[in-house]
C-alpha cells in the first residue's frame, strides 16, 4: 500500500487535505462541554395541588402517578418528593445510553393514564413531563438598582418577558422561576361575607360566571336563507382586566334592588401568583430563575444563546432593572477547556522542538509536524461521527495521542534518512525499502496500544462514559496515525528529503555550536546509561531488590491514597444553604440569609462578585424555613493563592456560621460534575422496606445521623429534606354538619379557598393570560382561632353556621416533605468522607452503621455514589 502512495504523492496529499477539511467542518458541529453526558437520562414529572399538605399530596397525587410507572424500558429507579407547598416532583432515572426522547414519550403515556385519577385541582393546574439535567446550568437574575421595582414587579418581568423566549431555545430543558408572574388576588373578608350571608363558594361562582369569554356564535351563520344579507360575529362579554372591573362583579341582589359587589366584601389587587419566595441581591430587591439543560445539549452554545436572548429582552426593561448571573457554569468550562487546548498546543510545540533537536534536520522535522494536524483533525471527524463532544476528556485523549502518534512518523523518517545516508539510495527508493522493512512493526505498535486502551471503552455507567470517550478518541488517533504513517509520511519523505551527507555542524553559527554541544552531552549521557545497564545486568539480585522496594512503595501509596469519582474543582462559585427549625417563617429565613450575606460582604469582599439569596428554596426542598445563597466569585486570575480558593472560602464561612443560633447555615462548593449531584460526597436514600411507618423511619434516620457524627470516617452527614413540623388539623364532625343541613363539599371548598387559596379562572393583563385567585385576607388566616370567621350556608339558604359549630382543632407533628424511592417511603441524606478518605470508605462506613439499626430499613445509593458502586 505504501508503494502506491510513494509513487503517487499528490494522491496522498489530496487524502490528507480532505481529512483536514472534514476535521475543520466537524469542529464547527461538535458540541462543547466540560464533560460528556455523565449522568444517565432523567425525566421529571411535576404537578401542583394548591393548599395541599405533604401527606394529602402523597396519597392523592404522588402514589397515583407512581403506580402507573410500570413497563417503562430501561428504567433504573425513580424517586419523588411531595412538599407542603403543594408541589410534587417525580424523577425517573434511566440506564446510560437510553434515548431521552423515547423515555419522555413512554413516561408521558403512563402519566396520561394516571391523569383522570388525580384530583380535579391538580388536573386544572396541569401535569408536566420534561427531560432535563438534574442541576442548574445557569441562574439568571434581575434586580432593581434603586429599589423602585419590588420583587413582584421583577418576578412578573422574568415570567412574562424572559421565561417563554428562553424556554424555547434549543438545548434548554427546564426553566424554574423563583417567584411568579402577577395574578388577580381577591382577598376576601370573611366577616363582611357573613354579614351579607354569602360564602366563599358564592364568590367563586360569581367570578366564574362574570369573568368569562363567551362564544356566542354569529348572526346569519350557515345554514341560512338565501335572502340573508348580514353575517356578523356576536360577542357577549370578555374577560375582565383590572381590579376595578373585578370589584364590580355582582355577588347578590336584594329585593329592594340593592347590589352586593365583590369590592364590598374583598380587597382586590394585582399581586403575586406565588408568595413562597423572596430574593435579594446585595441588598437590592431581586428575582431569579434556574435553567436546566436538555440531555446532550451544547452547554456553551446554549448558555451563550440564553444570555444573548436575555440581553436583547433587557433593553425593554426600565433603566433601574439590571441583569445578573449569580450562578453560571460556563466560565469554569471555558477555563478548563482553555487550559487543555493550551496544553495541546504546548505539546505540539514541544514535540516539534524535541524532534528538531534530535533529528537536527529541518526537512526531517517538518514531516512529523505535518502529520500531527492531519491526525488530530481526522480524529475530530471520528468524534463527530460517534456523537461525541469537545470536552476535557476527549481533548486529554488527543494530548496524550500527540506523544504517541509522532512515534510512527519519526520511525518512518529516521529509517528513510538512514537508508539515504548509509546505502546512498534516492529518497523515493529509500522510502520504498523503508516501508517494506517497518510496515509490519507500525501495525503491530498500533495493535498493542489499541489492546491497552480499547477495553476501557466497555466500562458501564458514568465510568464508561468517561473512559469510553477518552479511550475511543485515543484509539482513533492511533489508528489514523498508523494510516498516515503508511500513506502520507512515506510520500512526504520521498518528496521532501534530499540525498547527500548529513549535517556535520562544522560551521561557526549559533545553531552549529548548539548542536555540537548537545551531541557531545548526549554522547556522554549515552555512555553513562550504557555503563549503568551493564552494572544492572551484572547485579541481578541488587536490581531485583531495588525493584521490589519500588513496587512495595508504590503499593503502599496506592493503598493510602484516597479514591474518588472526580477531584474537587474551584468552579468559581460557592453555595450556602440555610435550614431553620420546622415551622419557621420566611422573614426568619431572610434574616439568616442576611446574616450570611453580611459576613461574605464584610470578610470576603475581595473574592466575591456579590451575594444572591433566595428564601423559600434550597436543594433540600421548598418551604418558608429553607433558603439558599449563590456566590459568584471573582475571576480566577484575581483570586490567586490557596487561601482564596472556593474551598477555603466555603470552609471559613461554615466555621463562622456555626455561631448563628437560629438556623443551620453551611457553605460548600459545587461538585466538578454537576450532573451527578449538587454537592461533593455521596447521596443515599434510607428506604422503609419493612413498612415501619414515617415516624419510625425518621427515628431510624436520626439514629443513623447520630452515629455518623461520631464516626471519624464521615463528615457533614445531613438530611436532604425538610423536617416534620407542627400541623393544625381541622376535624369535621360530619354528623353535626349533616344535622345543621350543611354540604360536606361546600365545607371543604370553603376552608380550601379561604386558607389555601383557590384558582378560579383567568384574566387578561397587558396582553397576557394570567390567573385569578381567591383567598381569605391576611388578618383572617394568622391563627387557629381565625377558623371561627369562616361560615357555611345551611340547606335552607339562609342560616349560616360557623366552622366552630361542627369542627374541632388539634395540633400534631406532620411531614413537611415526603420522599419515596421506587414507590417506597424514604428519607434522603447527603454527606462526604472525612478529609483524606475516599467516598468508597465513607459509603462502607455508613453501611456498617446501618447494620446497627433496627430491621425494617435499607440503604439505596443514588447520584454520584450510585455510579461509584
Amino acid at each position: 500500500m505504501s508503494r502506491y502512495f510513494i509513487d503517487r504523492p499528490i494522491f496522498a496529499w489530496v487524502l490528507a487535505i480532505l481529512t483536514m477539511l472534514f476535521g475543520l467542518i466537524a469542529v464547527r458541529s461538535l458540541p462543547i462541554a466540560q464533560f460528556p453526558a455523565l449522568a444517565p437520562p432523567q425525566i421529571s414529572v411535576a404537578a401542583v395541588y394548591p393548599g395541599a399538605d405533604a401527606t394529602t399530596l402523597d396519597k392523592t397525587t404522588t402514589q397515583i402517578i407512581e403506580q402507573q410507572l410500570q413497563g417503562i424500558d430501561n428504567l433504573r429507579y425513580f424517586s419523588s418528593q411531595s412538599s407542603s407547598s403543594g408541589q410534587v416532583t417525580v424523577t425517573l432515572t434511566f440506564e446510560q445510553g437510553t434515548n431521552p426522547d423515547t423515555a419522555q414519550v413512554q413516561v408521558n403515556n403512563k402519566v396520561q393514564a394516571a391523569l383522570p385519577l388525580l384530583p380535579q385541582e391538580v388536573q386544572r393546574q396541569g401535569v408536566r413531563v420534561e427531560k432535563s439535567s438534574a442541576n442548574f446550568a445557569l441562574v439568571p437574575g434581575l434586580y432593581s438598582a434603586d429599589g423602585s421595582h419590588d420583587q413582584n414587579d421583577l418576578a412578573d418581568m422574568m415570567a412574562s418577558k424572559i421565561q417563554e423566549p428562553v424556554a424555547r431555545i434549543n438545548g434548554v430543558g427546564g426553566f424554574q422561576l423563583f417567584g411568579s408572574q402577577y395574578a388577580m388576588r381577591i382577598w376576601v373578608d370573611p366577616m363582611k361575607l357573613n354579614s351579607y350571608q354569602l360564602t366563599m363558594a358564592d364568590v367563586t361562582s360569581a367570578v366564574q360566571a362574570q369573568n368569562a369569554q363567551v362564544s356566542a356564535g354569529q348572526i346569519g351563520n350557515l345554514p341560512a336563507p338565501r335572502s340573508q344579507e348580514l353575517n356578523a360575529t356576536v360577542s357577549v362579554q370578555s374577560r375582565l382586566q383590572t381590579p376595578e372591573e373585578f370589584g364590580t362583579i355582582r355577588l347578590k341582589t336584594s329585593a329592594d334592588g340593592s347590589v352586593v359587589r365583590l369590592r364590598d366584601v374583598a380587597r382586590i389587587e394585582l399581586g403575586a401568583e406565588n408568595y413562597g419566595f423572596s430574593a435579594n441581591y446585595s441588598g437590592h430587591p431581586a428575582t431569579a430563575a434556574a435553567i436546566r439543560l436538555a440531555p446532550g445539549a451544547d452547554a456553551l452554545k446554549t448558555i451563550a444563546e440564553v444570555k444573548s436572548k436575555i440581553a436583547d429582552i433587557s433593553k425593554q426593561f426600565p433603566s433601574d432593572v439590571k441583569v445578573i448571573y449569580p450562578w453560571d457554569t460556563t466560565p469554569f468550562v471555558k477555563v478548563s477547556l482553555k487550559q487543555v487546548i493550551e496544553t495541546l498546543f504546548e505539546a505540539m510545540a514541544l514535540v516539534f522542538l524535541v524532534m528538531f533537536i534530535f533529528l537536527q534536520n529541518i526537512r526531517a522535522t517538518l514531516i512529523p509536524a505535518i502529520a500531527i494536524p492531519v491526525v488530530l483533525l481526522g480524529t475530530l471527524t471520528v468524534m463527530a461521527i460517534a456523537g461525541y463532544s469537545i470536552n476535557t476528556l476527549t481533548l486529554f485523549g488527543m494530548v496524550l495521542a500527540i506523544g504517541l502518534l509522532v512515534d510512527d512518523a519519526i520511525v518512518v523518517v529516521e529509517n528513510v534518512e538512514r537508508l539515504i545516508q548509509e546505502e546512498g539510495l534516492s529518497p523515493k527508493e529509500a522510502a520504498r525499502k523503508s516501508m517494506d522493512e517497518i510496515s509490519g512493526g507500525l501495525i503491530a505498535i498500533a495493535v498493542v496500544l489499541t489492546a491497552v486502551f480499547l477495553p476501557m471503552a466497555f466500562f458501564g455507567g458514568s465510568n464508561g462514559v468517561i473512559f469510553r470517550q477518552f479511550s475511543l478518541t485515543l484509539v482513533s488517533a492511533m489508528t489514523l496515525s498508523v494510516l498516515v504513517a503508511l500513506i502520507l509520511t512515506p510520500a512526504l519523505a520521498a518528496t521532501i528529503l534530499k540525498p547527500g551527507d548529513p549535517l556535520k555542524h562544522e560551521g561557526d553559527g549559533p545553531l552549529d555550536r548548539f548542536f555540537r554541544w548537545f551531541n557531545g552531552r548526549f554522547d556522554r549521557a549515552r555512555v553513562v546509561h550504557e555503563n549503568g545497564v551493564r552494572k544492572t545486568i551484572g547485579g541481578v539480585k541488587r536490581a531485583a531488590a531495588v525493584y521490589l522496594v519500588i513496587f512495595a512503595v508504590m503499593g503502599l501509596l496506592f493503598w493510602r491514597l484516597p479514591t474518588g469519582f472526580l477531584p474537587d474543582e474551584d468552579t468559581g462559585a460557592v453555595f450556602t444553604l440555610a435550614a431553620l427549625p420546622s415551622g419557621a417563617t420566611l422573614p426568619r429565613t431572610d434574616a439568616a440569609l442576611d446574616y450570611a450575606r453580611t459576613y461574605f460582604e464584610k470578610n470576603e469582599g475581595k473574592n466575591i462578585e456579590g451575594v444572591f439569596t433566595v428564601g423559600g428554596f434550597s436543594f433540600a426542598g421548598q418551604g418558608q424555613n429553607a433558603g439558599v445563597a449563590f456566590l459568584p466569585l471573582k475571576p480566577f486570575d484575581e483570586r490567586k493563592g490557596k487561601e482564596n480558593t472556593s474551598k477555603a472560602i466555603a470552609d471559613r464561612a461554615s466555621a463562622a456560621f456555626s455561631q448563628y443560633r437560629d438556623a443551620l447555615i453551611i457553605s460548600f462548593i459545587p461538585p466538578a460534575a454537576l450532573e451527578l449531584g449538587n454537592a461533593t460526597g455521596f447521596d443515599l436514600q434510607l428506604v422503609d422496606s419493612g413498612n415501619i411507618g414515617h415516624a419510625k423511619l425518621t427515628e431510624a434516620r436520626n439514629m443513623l445521623l447520630g452515629m455518623a457524627m461520631q464516626d471519624k470516617r464521615l463528615s457533614g452527614v445531613r438530611p436532604v429534606s425538610l423536617e416534620d413540623a407542627p400541623q393544625l388539623s381541622v376535624d369535621v364532625d360530619q354528623d353535626k354538619a349533616r344535622a345543621l343541613g350543611l354540604d360536606i363539599g361546600q365545607i371543604n371548598q370553603t376552608i380550601a379557598s379561604a386558607w389555601g387559596g383557590s384558582y378560579v379562572n383567568d384574566f387578561i393583563d397587558r396582553g397576557r393570560v394570567k390567573r385569578v385567585y381567591i383567598q381569605a385576607d391576611e388578618p383572617y388566616r394568622q391563627s387557629p382561632e381565625d377558623v371561627s370567621d369562616l361560615y357555611v350556608r345551611g340547606a335552607d339558604g339562609k342560616s349560616m353556621a360557623p366552622f366552630t359549630a361542627f369542627s374541632t382543632l388539634k395540633w400534631a407533628n406532620a411531614p413537611v416533605q415526603l420522599s419515596r424511592y421506587n414507590g417506597l417511603p424514604s428519607l434522603e441524606l447527603q454527606g462526604a468522607p472525612a478529609p483524606g478518605l475516599s467516598t468508597g470508605t465513607a459509603m462502607k462506613a455508613l453501611e456498617e452503621l446501618h447494620a446497627k439499626l433496627p430491621p425494617g430499613t435499607s440503604l439505596q445509593w443514588t447520584g454520584l455514589s450510585y455510579e461509584e458502586q
